[in-house]
């Protein structure tokens, strides 16, 4: 029986994804740094049973009612865990906010800004006090009429519309019309109007231009359409809509996002005519604090709006406010993000940054004995960030909290007080504590990959820097920070783009389209999902189930009994289950409680029928063959040719651990953008291509980051051009070229600080990454 005062918190059994019956004791009140290489199960450690069992105890105790309201994470597969207080999470979920979350959204600032302007604002003459939620541009009371408290306004333009106007009509002028038979009908219905559709565009009078293209007006005409002469066409009643009204009629109604893609192709955002892009009413703009509206505060960056704040306190009430608002401020500051505004919004920050602004509310909250579990806290960090991440982790833990951290960044392994690093590889091949104590012990752990990054003191070996065949200019880009920035990208080479948080580097790259010269094609890897459902996965978005369907249905068993490759799909009704319509597994509804997801009571989770599962290839059904993992399925398929080089490059980006039929849902950033890296790699390649990537390195252990880097370091002795934002100064010393900006983050930063090979870079003065690059190079 353990005291009640036992220090540690003691897992036993813990069988959560790969985990293979786990024991582990951590203590508390520590920092603990958990490693180990990717999908070696160390997420499953921490999120999957540590976190998600202190969540389950603590729903235990809400009133079941209360329950319903709050998503919660099953029970964890794990004998018990036991000294486990209650654990808050902080985890690099990609949500998906709307473009009414904002940086004030997400660390309440907004609320108290807005609390201040109701207090304390100086409200013009005879104006009557207002509510905070008049300053708000997301409630009834504040949000500016004219634009819905969005800022911004959609119109069209006869230039939009028509994009090119010597064609007709007839041939297709109003690019904006829907293709097809709605197209041809809006068509012949200006023609039985009179309106002559085989001119030119640009030669019909303007009236008539801007009358077939804006008006209001929908009149109903008999069309006595052009007869084919296989088909009866009898005359109907048409009414017309114009190109405008068809455009914002989509845009606004449709469902689908592709129809509203398209629509919004012929609009044009403006900046909302009656409130400026402020987003809010006349009346909560007429009212201001040190000589500023709330619009004009919230646009400043944070440390500016500290600024604009200090010693304007007129009143007791104004005091106690703007004292409160600026302690709320100091922590996002301390984080490195003191170059974001209020009004900033949230679909425009890197999943970096959103974790570490909630880490900053998280410091303001004041808890203490509780366990904080953090997922690569230093992800997009760059290393001059990463020392104030841990001076905040220090104080997370001397208010007296255990912290654990998930992370692959050595700095922070460094930092810790105690170390698990959980492998000895990923998968199957993972899923065992190999060490649990103090950091210097890892040394003489003989199989964990983290040991030889952690304590190897050798330097770097050195790279012939590659000579490149032309260069690529991009600007002069004035957009966000940039002011007017033209940067040189050598072709036929590898250049890591750097700098801190915030200081443009996104921007920078995100200017490099397929349209500059010498580009040839583009290729842009990013983080974002690739699926949003549990029915898109591995197998399906890389094209390699196309192949293994074809590959069953062409088995004598399935030619026998009629089988077509549809049959092989879970996606549509034929082969795959009923009950559970191919998703595996069932919602069951438990009254007051939350519904759970059980496996499919048809099935058994394999997501087919019992006629289509009876067919076999080589001994294994297609159930069977999504659960093998890429490195079994590379054995299982070997002399398949087209899944064989599939499954090659999957295994090239160090992504054998993943099952074919893992569904999307349930991958990091990292690994969906490695999937997109090799779906890339598996297609042949003709001519030069350009690699864009956003940190390809973020989630990768150092091991997983040499497996990468040989790949990408084989694309450009190949040929080709590959660009990366880069935090990774191991990555960066291996770079032909390198692109620094800064010298600090948003109107501190948008500069090109420096710019040369790797060694060059490391010794300018005045760049943030020139003395972690100097540290790395021999």
């Amino acid at each position: 029986m353990h005291s009640p005062h036992d220090p540690y918190v003691r897992v036993r059994g813990a069988r959560e994804h790969n985990l293979k019956g786990v024991d582990v004791d951590i203590p508390r009140d520590v920092l603990t740094v958990f490693t180990g290489v990717s999908g070696s199960g160390k997420s499953s450690l921490a999120f999957g049973t540590i976190y998600a069992e202190a969540q389950r105890r603590y729903f235990e105790s809400v009133a079941p009612y209360a329950r319903r309201l709050i998503h919660q994470v099953g029970a964890p597969k794990v004998g018990e865990i036991s000294g486990l207080p209650p654990a808050v999470s902080l985890q690099q979920r990609r949500s998906a906010p709307t473009s009414r979350s904002s940086v004030g959204t997400v660390t309440n600032l907004s609320n108290s800004l807005r609390m201040l302007f109701s207090r304390a604002g100086a409200y013009p003459p005879g104006a009557e006090r207002l509510d905070s939620d008049a300053f708000s541009p997301n409630t009834a009371a504040g949000a500016c009429p004219a634009c819905h408290g969005l800022g911004q306004v959609h119109r069209t333009s006869e230039e939009l519309l028509v994009p090119d106007p010597s064609l007709s009509i007839r041939e297709g002028a109003i690019a904006a019309w829907p293709g097809a038979w709605q197209g041809k009908n809006l068509r012949d219905i200006l023609d039985a109007l009179g309106h002559d559709v085989d001119r030119p565009w640009r030669e019909l009078p303007a009236g008539e231009r801007a009358w077939i293209l804006f008006t209001d007006e929908q009149p109903v005409v008999t069309v006595h359409p052009v007869r084919d002469a296989d088909r009866i066409q009898r005359p109907y009643q048409g009414t017309y809509m114009s190109a405008h009204r068809y455009v914002m009629k989509t845009f606004s109604d449709s469902r689908s996002p592709t129809l509203r893609a398209r629509a919004e192709r012929f609009l044009a955002a403006a900046p909302c005519p009656a409130c400026g892009g402020s987003r809010l009413r006349p009346e909560a703009l007429a009212v201001t604090f040190a000589g500023r509206t709330i619009a004009e505060l919230a646009a400043l960056p944070l440390t500016g709006l500290a600024a604009a704040l200090d010693g304007e306190a007129a009143s007791e009430t104004a005091r106690v406010l703007t004292e409160d608002l600026r302690s709320r401020i100091a922590p996002v500051v301390e984080l490195g993000l003191g170059y974001l505004s209020l009004d900033r919004a949230t679909p425009t920050l890197s999943a970096g940054e959103l974790q570490r602004l909630r880490l900053a509310t998280q410091l303001r909250s004041g808890l203490f004995g509780v366990v904080y579990v953090l997922d690569e806290p230093s992800a997009g960090l760059h290393p001059a960030d990463t020392e104030a991440l841990l001076t905040v982790l220090a104080r997370l833990k001397a208010a007296g909290n255990t912290v654990f951290v998930v992370e692959h960044h050595l700095d922070v392994m460094r930092g810790a007080d105690w170390l698990v690093d959980v492998g000895p590889r990923a998968g199957e091949h993972g899923g065992e504590v190999l060490h649990s104590g103090p950091v210097a012990e890892l040394a003489t752990v003989a199989e964990s990959a983290t040991a030889r990054f952690l304590f190897d003191a050798s330097p770097a070996a050195v790279r012939q820097v590659r000579a490149p065949h032309g260069q690529l200019k991009v600007g002069p880009v004035t957009r966000h920070n940039l002011r007017g920035v033209t940067a040189e990208f050598p072709l036929g080479a590898f250049t890591a783009v750097t700098g801190v948080s915030g200081s443009g580097k996104s921007t920078l790259i995100g200017e490099i389209t397929e349209d500059l010269a010498g580009v040839g094609r583009l290729v842009s890897v990013d983080q974002k999902p690739i699926g949003r459902t549990p029915r898109s996965n591995l197998a399906t978005y890389t094209g390699l189930f196309d192949v293994v369907r074809k590959v069953f249905a062409a088995t004598d068993e399935a030619r026998q009994r009629g089988y077509g490759v549809g049959r092989f799909s879970f996606n549509v009704a034929g082969g795959r289950c009923e009950t559970c319509q191919g998703e595996g597994f069932v919602s069951v509804e438990l009254l007051f409680l939350p519904s759970t997801y059980a496996p499919c009571p048809d099935c058994g989770g394999a997501r087919y029928n019992p006629e289509t599962l009876a067919v076999a290839y080589r001994g294994r059904n297609i159930s069977q063959v999504l659960d093998l993992t890429v490195e079994g399925a590379a054995d299982f398929f070997v002399d398949t040719a087209a899944v064989a080089r599939s499954l090659a490059t999957l295994l090239d980006v160090g992504l054998g651990y993943l099952r074919l039929g893992q569904p999307a849902t349930e991958l990091s950033g990292g690994e969906a953008q490695r999937i997109k890296l090799a779906s890339e790699l598996q297609r042949a390649r003709r001519g030069h291509t350009l690699y864009l990537l956003d940190e390809p390195t973020t989630g990768l252990h150092p091991a997983d980051v040499e497996v990468l880097m040989r790949r990408l370091h084989g694309l450009v002795d190949a040929g080709h051009t590959v660009v990366v934002v880069e935090h990774d100064m191991s990555v960066v010393a291996g770079a032909d070229w390198v692109i620094d900006l800064g010298p600090g983050g948003g109107d501190a930063g948008g500069r090109i600080v420096a710019a040369g090979r790797p060694a060059e870079v490391a010794r300018s003065e005045g760049s943030a990454t020139a003395p972690y690059l100097a540290r790395v190079l021999p």
